[in-house]
């Protein structure tokens, strides 16, 4: 049986509007202890913040903590739905070098995240990989 996007997803993914600002999206990224925030618009999916959107496109372009994450996000990001095989996320994922795809249900309204340590956790759960993707955050 093939496994599924949905058995391995994050749900309830952490959603701000383009107009909230980077710093309160470092807030969100850091009070979940997450490397992301989806971003939406009327419930629906627009982009996709990184930590290291913020710091590479918000600090090094000087964009200030106040400058809203629509400016920085990545727009229209590739997306997942929880029915599709984990096997094509996977695809995903190399062929566009990410490490976290957002997934989707009706109406493209979020409903989930995959993350590379997602599948690498349970994959291969005995690897070093593994071992960092589970290991606790430091800050």
């Amino acid at each position: 049986m093939t496994e599924l996007v949905r058995s391995l997803m994050t749900r309830f993914p952490v959603c701000l509007p383009p107009t909230a600002s980077v710093a309160e999206a470092a807030r969100k990224m850091l009070d979940h202890q997450i490397g992301n925030v989806l971003v939406t618009d009327g419930g629906k999916l627009c982009g996709i913040v990184t930590d290291r959107d913020l710091v590479v496109r918000g600090i090094a372009a000087h964009a200030g903590a106040g400058a809203p994450i629509g400016d920085l996000a990545s727009p229209h990001p590739q997306v997942l739905r929880p029915e599709d095989p984990l096997d094509y996320a996977v695809r995903l994922m190399r062929e566009n070098a990410v490490r976290r795809l957002p997934v989707c249900g009706e109406e493209g309204h979020p409903v989930g995240i995959l993350s590379l340590g997602d599948v690498v956790t349970d994959r291969t759960p005995t690897s070093t990989l593994a071992a960092i993707c589970t290991a606790p955050p430091s800050t």
